[in-house]
């Protein structure tokens, strides 16, 4: 599913790549940009945390003038009036307008990296709602963020992540040639799909997906063996054939056969009679029903 969501496949809306100081993101952060350079999308990048010449690199020279970099990365604080965009010009409509700018009138892909940045600067809630309008505003079809989630509280990732139709996170494992990911995508139609994949980004810019490295670095297929939960206990709660067939001879207490039917329904070969013979002390007055009393 990482592959089907970063190529495109089912595009559209917020993808949120999670990650940590154990590992990093960005790998396949630019794997998301040169998927859609290879779409010949135009890709417009608000850059906070590395300088244009290392998300450049590797990507596909045939759409590279398809690369939007919106430099935030030598002044992002507009300190020194140097740089293109700065973190206090974040808003749907800044953006909107950057993204007009280009050529190409069909909608575009907004890569930001990374919203960490922007969220020292701005409260969680203006974020969520400039994300919201960009989303819904037309001229931008994809927002592809990068987000360190161990630098900040849980319930704030959890917020911006609520907007996103896709969560990607990225965690380091024991082999150094393979991360985890996992991947939570919502449909247009309503139903939350969730996977875990073990991928690694290759120097071209390629993705590898495993299902689930091994120590040397070879892909383990899963086992697909059902374990006997009774194999290693002290008593049998297995049954032998003899043991079975005489358990299914032996006859329930309150299962009726169809012997015991036939007994039961069985008409006799004479009619019985109920004789009753009234006592003195059953006699029974119907105009003075207390008669027997001692009043």
């Amino acid at each position: 599913m990482l592959t089907e969501v970063l190529q495109g496949s089912d595009s559209g809306g917020i993808v949120i790549i999670r990650d940590t100081s154990s590992y990093s993101g960005r790998d396949l952060l630019k794997y998301c940009i040169n998927c859609a350079l290879k779409r010949e999308e135009d890709v417009h990048v608000l850059g906070f945390e590395v300088p244009e010449q290392e998300l450049r690199s590797e990507l596909d020279s045939n759409n590279k003038h398809l690369f939007h970099f919106h430099n935030a990365y030598s002044d992002p604080l507009g300190w020194r009036k140097q740089s293109s965009f700065t973190v206090e010009q974040f808003s749907a409509e800044n953006i909107t307008r950057l993204v007009r700018e280009t050529k190409h009138a069909k909608a575009s892909v907004l890569v930001i990296d990374s919203l960490s940045w922007i969220e020292r600067h701005h409260n969680p809630v203006a974020i969520c709602q400039q994300l919201h309008k960009l989303k819904k505003g037309g001229a931008i079809r994809t927002i592809c963020c990068l987000l360190h989630m161990d630098l900040h509280q849980q319930g704030i990732v959890e917020s911006i992540c609520h907007l996103a139709n896709t969560v990607i996170t990225v965690t380091a494992v024991n082999n150094a040639l393979y991360a985890e990911a996992k991947t939570t995508h919502r449909k247009k139609s309503g139903k939350v799909m969730q996977e875990e994949e073990f991928f690694t980004v290759m120097e071209n810019l390629s993705l590898s997906i495993e299902k689930r490295p091994s120590q040397s670095g070879h892909a383990q297929v899963h086992s697909d063996a059902k374990v006997d939960p009774a194999s290693n206990l002290t008593f049998n709660l297995r049954l032998s054939e003899v043991e079975r067939e005489a358990k299914e001879k032996v006859a329930l207490p309150f299962v009726f056969s169809q012997e015991k039917k036939s007994a039961l329904l069985k008409k006799g070969q004479g009619s019985g009679r109920i004789i009753y013979e009234p006592d003195a002390n059953d006699d029974f007055d119907e105009e003075d029903p207390d008669d027997d009393l001692d009043i």
